[in-house]
C-alpha cells in the first residue's frame, strides 16, 4: 500500500469515529419558515435542546421536556427571531443540539456540588448509562411486539385472501356456467 492510501485510510477512520460522537443539527430557515424534527425517546425520559440562530446577532435558545410516553416525539422551530426586532432577514442559520436521558447530565457540575470522588462519579455515570439502556430495552420490546402484531396481522391477510377469492369465484363461475348452458 502506498504512503496516500495509508492516509485516506487513517483519516477516514477518523471523520467515521468524530460523526459518530456529533449530536448536533446544522440547517438554514427562511423568515415565516417552520421546520420539525421526530425524536422517538422512551417514557420518563429528559430531553434538553439548543439553539443558536445566526443572522444580524446571534441568539441562544434552550428548551427542555420530559416524555411522558414512548413514542415519536414532534420538535418544530418556528422563525419569530426576525419578527421581534422587525426586521426582514431572509435567511437564519441555525444550529440545534438535541440531548435524551443520561447524556442531559451535567458530570462535572454534579461533582462539585456533591463533592464526588473520580470513582463515584464513574459509578454515577455507568448507573445512569445502565438505567438508559433499561428504557431503551423496554421501549425496543414494546415496538417489537407492535411489530410483531402488524406483521401477523398482514400474513393472516395474506394466507386467507386466495381462500376467499376462491369462495367467491368458485360460485361465480359455476352460475355462469349455469347460465351459459341454460341460453344454450
Amino acid at each position: 500500500m502506498t504512503a496516500i492510501k495509508i492516509q485516506f485510510r487513517v483519516a477516514a477512520f477518523l471523520v467515521n469515529c468524530c460523526l459518530g460522537l456529533v449530536s448536533s443539527l446544522y440547517f438554514h430557515m427562511t423568515e415565516g419558515e417552520k421546520k420539525c424534527f421526530i425524536e422517538e425517546i422512551p417514557a420518563d425520559t429528559i430531553v434538553v435542546g439548543r439553539l443558536f440562530y445566526y443572522f444580524l446577532i446571534s441568539c441562544l435558545g434552550r428548551f427542555n421536556f420530559t416524555s411522558f410516553t414512548s413514542g415519536e416525539h414532534k420538535i418544530c422551530l418556528h422563525d419569530s427571531v426576525a419578527n421581534y426586532f422587525n426586521i426582514g432577514v431572509t435567511l437564519q442559520v441555525v444550529r440545534m443540539d438535541i440531548r435524551s436521558g443520561e447524556r442531559t447530565n451535567n458530570y462535572t457540575e454534579i461533582q462539585k456540588r456533591e463533592l464526588l470522588t473520580q470513582l463515584q462519579l464513574r459509578v454515577r455515570r455507568l448507573s445512569a448509562q445502565v438505567h438508559d439502556i433499561h428504557k431503551e430495552l423496554i421501549y425496543s420490546r414494546s415496538r417489537e411486539k407492535d411489530f410483531l402484531a402488524i406483521n401477523h396481522n398482514i400474513n393472516m391477510w395474506i394466507y386467507w385472501w386466495p381462500i376467499i377469492r376462491t369462495d367467491l369465484l368458485v360460485p361465480t363461475s359455476l352460475s355462469f356456467e349455469a347460465q351459459k348452458q341454460v341460453m344454450v
